[in-house]
């Protein structure tokens, strides 16, 4: 079959496909693709081209989908012997926690991730399909086990030991997001996490960059930031924590001013904006323009688990609905605040309206 005769059955099977896409399936270079296209098109074989609509509200999450398990130890846990302990598990994962958190905000949000055919990912995906997230758009991998993280904790619940088993991630291939662009192309925004690999992620700030989708990144920790490429140019936001931003700025934080400088060496590298996550100091953010160290709000702490990723998603919701930076951050700590404050690593309490009358509440008493 010849390259014209293949580039319009590609079209007619997806007109939704972009000339990058046609260049990696027919295996030609993408300016080629745009002659055979420009020829066909004075022809009259191609009449004109689809074009892909931003769907209104629709964020992207991609990154890690997991099966979290907590065993906690009944009494001190004893190295090398038996444990008596209680387990308990959930839904897991940085990107799979924001779409379902993006999902009580009142956002239609995706999750683009990978479980294996087992039990554990069938759970996944029914878990996080029920609280309203799409996820038609996750690949089940034949013969993988979905991603699992184990914590030990003890008694008087301080972590012991972790387990991470996060093996299916390396299946990923930037071809498997060529095929899934048409979906990320529709999105207001897309959101990221490192659990996918480092030509996955290059492939995607580049794709973001080229098609003007707001991207924003989670590093999740300081090991899996270093699969970052060097130049982040098109990347709207990126939501370190400190020991991530120590390694993205390649230098050690100890005061105020060393965030700020951090923050700029990061601005360097082309992002846009950055946040740093401070815990109980609160969040530091940096845009072209201003800066700010923001205290957290004070609740009364239930359970930390899941206010990093609260966090994110109040800033996600904000900036999506046209807030300043500033605002966005102080959405984000409402709804860390208002996840410290239960037993869920997703808030039942997050629903915009409560994150704009915390604000409101806390403005009007301090």
């Amino acid at each position: 079959m010849d390259k014209e005769k293949q580039i319009l059955h590609y079209i007619r099977q997806n007109p939704f496909l972009s000339q990058q896409e046609l260049a990696h399936l027919i295996g030609i270079s993408r300016s080629a693709v745009a002659g055979y296209i420009a020829n066909l098109t004075k022809r009259g074989e191609i009449k004109g081209r689809a074009y892909i609509l931003r769907e209104e509200g629709l964020l992207t999450c991609i990154g890690g989908a997991n099966l979290d398990r907590k065993a906690h130890g009944k009494q001190k846990v004893k190295l090398h012997s038996s444990n008596p302990v209680h387990i308990s598990e959930s839904c897991g994962g940085v990107s799979r926690n924001i779409a379902e958190n993006l999902g009580r905000l009142g956002f239609h949000s995706s999750l683009i991730s990978c479980v294996g055919d087992d039990k554990e990912g069938a759970w996944v995906l029914e878990e996080t399909k029920r609280h309203g997230v799409d996820v038609s758009q996750v690949w089940v991998l034949a013969g993988q086990q979905t991603g699992t993280y184990t914590a030990l904790l003890d008694i008087d619940g301080e972590m012991v030991v972790s387990l991470a088993n996060m093996d299916i991630y390396d299946r990923l291939t930037p071809e498997m997001f060529a095929d899934k662009w048409s979906h990320i192309a529709a999105s207001a925004a897309v959101f990221a996490d490192t659990n996918i690999p480092a030509d996955c992620l290059q492939y995607l700030i580049k794709r973001c960059k080229e098609d003007n989708i707001p991207l924003y990144i989670d590093p999740v920790s300081s090991a899996k930031a270093q699969k970052l490429p060097e130049k982040l140019d098109g990347v709207k936001a990126i939501l370190p924590n400190k020991e991530e931003a120590e390694l993205l700025a390649q230098m050690k934080i100890e005061s105020e001013a060393d965030i700020a400088v951090a923050c700029q060496k990061i601005r360097e590298r082309g992002v846009e904006s950055v946040i740093i996550t401070l815990g109980e100091q609160g969040i530091y953010y940096a845009t072209e323009t201003e800066s700010q160290l923001l205290a957290p709000y004070h609740v009364e702490v239930v359970d930390v688990t899941g206010a990093g990723d609260a966090f994110a998603s109040g800033f996600l919701f904000g900036v999506t609905e046209g807030e300043t930076v500033a605002t966005a951050c102080k959405l984000g700590l409402a709804a860390s605040a208002l996840t410290l404050q239960t037993n869920e690593s997703v808030s039942p309490l997050l629903k915009s309206e409560h994150l704009y009358q915390f604000i409101k509440e806390r403005n009007t008493h301090e």
